[in-house]
């Protein structure tokens, strides 16, 4: 018997027949989950291999322009792609996201400086932010909700492992001082492009969905607002402690941003159901609450996995490699928590009490990280990163399956674009809060760290070592201590010279930098906390029985039977039909109903 062309469902379903049959489902779901873990890997790689390379390029205070560039672009085009993918179909965007996800990791690997590797990351950005979304609108097409939260557990399973890999393959390159007479780290780019190749051919090979093109007008003044309104916010959350935050470009950045917002939400206004983020999903409550919910997660998550492994690499001296490993209680934690939520979801249909454990785990788990020192056991921060991984792979899947059942089908793009959107602009900010808080508190922890008696006299006591002042791997940190003036700012550009420093002389640089790091973990628990009270009056919207895919078909195929109604002989009903919304007019009552008396 031939098979079914997939692509001949765009124009032949019809009520009754499946859309997708079970193997063309399998096959599209291995396609985005291979698409999700170039995402993922990508984030993980350059999370762990950072200091390799800020100090390579010579700017480790400027690392954090590395990470904001990549997350502000990406959370940015997020809700757009959600929408075009509404009116253009979800197959050419996921396509494009591929395309330009590579193009900017070809681009990074041959960054000269640090601002170059931020511009790069930036274009990698714009790729990113359709393989953050579409991957979970295209499961909302062609699963139910209770499949959904089976398969979600598994992409999330994937990330987990995509999320140990990384940091080993991160550590792996960027331990390597050259592969190919290029330096090692810059592999950590190259390696996307075999995965990006068979997610390009898996996608354009197997990802055939149902057509329903509109004539609608597309949102341009609002995604352009949307830049206005957020960048400059998200620029002075970073630059705020270098300019000052009351300075003359703070002052710019509030103003600029504020009015942005103003004007976007007024553009949304006049925009309807055609605008970038269609203000009427906010009217709904249980999507509303979700959104916040992920603003609130979405800055807990990025703000732990951003600074946990600079403080394994920098207090622990761990390298990239020994950081990946012990990442693993955060991975494993996440896979074990996302895995039994998503089996638990789709057996009893039940999910509203997922937000508030999860939220709980990760307060608790930050709970934990505050209390560290430079001199608290490993298995304090291990202990930390577990509870922390077991509260994320609850909170995660929940809330975006929490904002898919809140909407129309017709909605589901925009409403799960918008969902990551806002996750992903609480991460960013988080990135940009927590290292600016960071390096803003260093001088100040590092000046009171020497001003310890006991370390100081154990410092006073290695410079008085002969073998310590002729070991060469002491030579690079003994400059340092030779100019103290300078101490305050000794990490800001390159921190590998504690790596071969005989551990009295590295005690006060280890104890200033926990106590800095300590600050950016508080407001992580406050953030969380907040949302964890919000979560407690959460009421979460009941699970659909069927995909957005089939309740978009069996809508059409009632509105076109109520048209084939109205025009039979002897109707009443007069057919009025507009581009994007056919519906049918009838005498003296609303839209597709009758007058009664």
């Amino acid at each position: 018997m031939p098979q079914r062309d997939p692509r001949a469902a765009e124009s032949t379903a019809v009520p009754g027949d499946p859309l997708m049959t079970r193997r063309q489902i399998m096959l599209v779901l291995v396609g985005l989950m291979i698409a999700m873990f170039l995402s993922s890997l990508s984030q993980t790689v350059v999370g762990t291999s950072m200091r390799t390379i800020a100090d390579d390029l010579h700017g480790l205070d400027l690392q954090v322009w590395v990470v904001t560039a990549f997350l502000i672009v990406s959370t940015i085009v997020t809700p757009i792609y959600g929408k075009l993918s509404d009116i253009f179909g979800r197959r050419p965007l996921f396509l494009a996201a591929i395309v330009l996800f590579l193009v900017g990791s070809i681009l990074c690997s041959f960054a000269q400086d640090m601002i170059q590797l931020a511009a790069f990351r930036a274009v990698q950005g714009l790729g990113a932010g359709g393989l953050m979304a579409l991957p979970l609108t295209i499961m909302a097409d062609v699963l139910s909700p209770r499949e959904r939260a089976k398969y979600q557990g598994y992409f999330l399973a994937v990330f987990g492992v995509s999320s140990i890999l990384g940091p080993l393959i991160g550590g792996m390159f960027a331990g390597t001082d050259e592969i190919l007479a290029l330096d090692g780290w810059r592999w950590v780019f190259l390696f996307n492009l075999p995965i990006g190749v068979a997610a390009l051919w898996m996608v354009w090979r197997y990802l055939h969905l149902p057509a329903h093109h509109e004539r609608v007008r597309i949102d341009w003044w609002g995604a352009a607002l949307l830049v206005v309104g957020v960048v400059p916010l998200l620029l002075v959350a970073e630059q705020g402690r270098v300019w000052g935050w009351t300075s003359i470009a703070s002052i710019a950045c509030y103003v600029v941003g504020v009015l942005g917002l103003i004007a976007f939400v007024l553009v949304e206004r006049r925009m309807g159901t055609a605008a970038l983020i269609p203000l009427h999903l906010f009217g709904n409550r249980a999507f509303s609450m979700a959104t916040l919910l992920g603003v609130f997660s979405g800055f807990g998550m990025f703000a732990g996995m951003m600074m946990i492994p600079f403080v394994l690499q920098i207090v622990h001296g761990m390298n990239p490699t020994e950081a990946g490993f012990a990442t693993l209680p955060l991975i494993v934690g996440l896979m074990i928590a996302s895995i039994a939520s998503g089996q638990i979801i789709a057996r009893t249909g039940r999910y509203g009490a997922f937000p508030v454990l999860g939220l709980a785990s990760m307060a608790i788990a930050y709970g934990v990280l505050v209390t560290l020192q430079w001199d608290s056991p490993l298995w304090v921060l291990l202990l930390g990163q577990l509870l922390l991984g077991l509260g994320l792979g609850q909170v995660n899947q929940t809330l975006t399956i929490a904002s898919q059942n809140a909407v129309q089908p017709k909605d589901m793009g925009v409403a799960t674009s918008s969902a990551t959107f806002f996750r992903q602009l609480g991460g960013t900010a988080g990135v940009a809060v927590v290292f600016s808080m960071l390096f803003a508190r260093l001088p100040e922890t590092l000046q009171t760290a020497f001003g310890r008696r006991d370390l100081r006299a154990d410092l006073e006591a290695a410079v008085q070592d002969p073998s310590v002042l002729a070991d060469p791997g002491n030579a690079r940190i003994l400059e340092v201590l030779a100019r103290p003036e300078q101490i305050g700012g000794a990490l800001n550009e390159d921190s590998s010279f504690l790596n071969t420093a005989d551990p009295r002389l590295a005690a006060p640089f280890l104890d200033g930098f926990s106590n800095a790091s300590s600050g950016p973990f508080w407001v992580a628990l406050a953030v969380v906390g907040v949302a964890l009270v919000i979560a407690l009056f959460f009421r979460v919207p009941p699970l659909r029985q069927k995909s957005a895919m089939e309740e978009a078909m069996e809508e059409r195929a009632a509105q076109a039977q109520l048209e084939a109604d109205a025009s039979a002989p002897g109707s009443i009903a007069s057919p009025v039909t507009t581009a994007s919304n056919p519906v049918v007019r009838t005498p003296g009552g609303r839209d597709g109903s009758s007058s009664s008396s």
